[in-house]
């Protein structure tokens, strides 16, 4: 809604603005401008980039214009969910533990966190570090470091739309040019042509300029900038998995081991340790131990 919202009031003042100045809005619709600059953003992006990521920067954009990030919902399920497992690991032991881990699909524990068992990349996330912890042979600091690097290259991987349309944003005051040079060649040619039709080719020529830079800097690169923030924080439940396992590995109970997954969401969204602690009762209840430990720990 707020992109909707911006480019309205942005369109709104340009508009407004031009005809308070005393400009012919019709002046600005040069449709064939449009398409040249259009057609050449869009085949030098395909040019630039591979399929997957063009495909991704659909998605991306979409996620942008409904704003997709994690809510409490999701950062509770993330939780209660981590904190069930954990418990099952400290009561049941691996053996226990394992089929949830294996096939995360049948399993009725992820399935009572509906956020979280949609998400195939998180789910993964979460069962190929509990399958490390069940194995018991590699150290946290090990742990904490395999985790990183997957981490960066997920990083990498989510943040390759706001790369290509970062440079499409770039590119775009060019191609208004190209289009701009285009008219110029155009106009030119009617050189024998009256002051009145000169002056309307040249002014439909710089329409070019006009609509490469308004589509760069008031349309692609507030999108891409959207798209950074929206991805960012689509990545942050991976790190909420990251702190919590780490404690929980360090030899945290598994509420304590909640915390210190829960102080990394930001305070916008941060569900309260009493959230957190009815989240995880419903999840399957917890014992006044670990209760009087979360509350030490806040």
């Amino acid at each position: 809604m707020t992109i909707i919202l911006g480019l309205i009031i942005a369109a709104v003042s340009l508009i407004g603005g031009f005809s308070a100045l005393g400009g012919k809005v019709t002046v600005l619709w040069q449709p064939w401008e449009l398409v040249i600059i259009i057609g050449i953003a869009i085949g030098t992006f395909f040019v630039a980039n591979p399929m997957k990521s063009i495909v991704d920067t659909l998605r991306a954009t979409r996620e942008a214009l409904f704003n997709s990030i994690p809510k409490k919902r999701d950062y509770l399920d993330v939780l209660a969910l981590l904190y069930a497992l954990m418990r099952e690991l400290r009561s049941k032991g691996r053996n226990e533990v394992e089929p949830h881990i294996e096939n995360p699909q049948e399993s009725e524990i992820f399935r009572a966190f509906p956020t979280v068992y949609r998400n195939r990349g998180l789910s993964t996330f979460v069962c190929d570090y509990f399958r490390l912890i069940i194995v018991g042979n590699a150290r946290a600091h090990e742990i904490e470091a395999l985790m990183d690097e997957e981490l960066q290259t997920i990083h990498r991987d989510q943040m390759k739309p706001y790369y290509a349309l970062s440079a499409l944003a770039e590119a775009l005051p060019a191609i208004g040019i190209v289009a701009a040079v285009l008219g110029v060649i155009k106009a030119m040619g009617a050189i024998d042509q009256s002051p009145q039709i000169l002056g309307s080719l040249i002014g439909a020529a710089l329409v070019g300029t006009f609509v490469g830079i308004f589509l760069s800097y008031a349309l692609v690169a507030p999108i891409a900038h959207k798209v950074k923030g929206v991805r960012e924080a689509r990545l942050r439940p991976y790190i909420i998995v990251k702190q919590s396992l780490l404690a929980f590995m360090n030899g945290a109970p598994p509420q304590v081991a909640l915390e210190h997954g829960r102080k990394t969401i930001s305070a916008y969204d941060r569900p309260t340790i009493d959230e957190v602690e009815n989240e995880t009762m419903n999840s399957g209840g917890h014992s006044s131990e670990g209760v009087q430990d979360l509350k030490g720990a806040a």
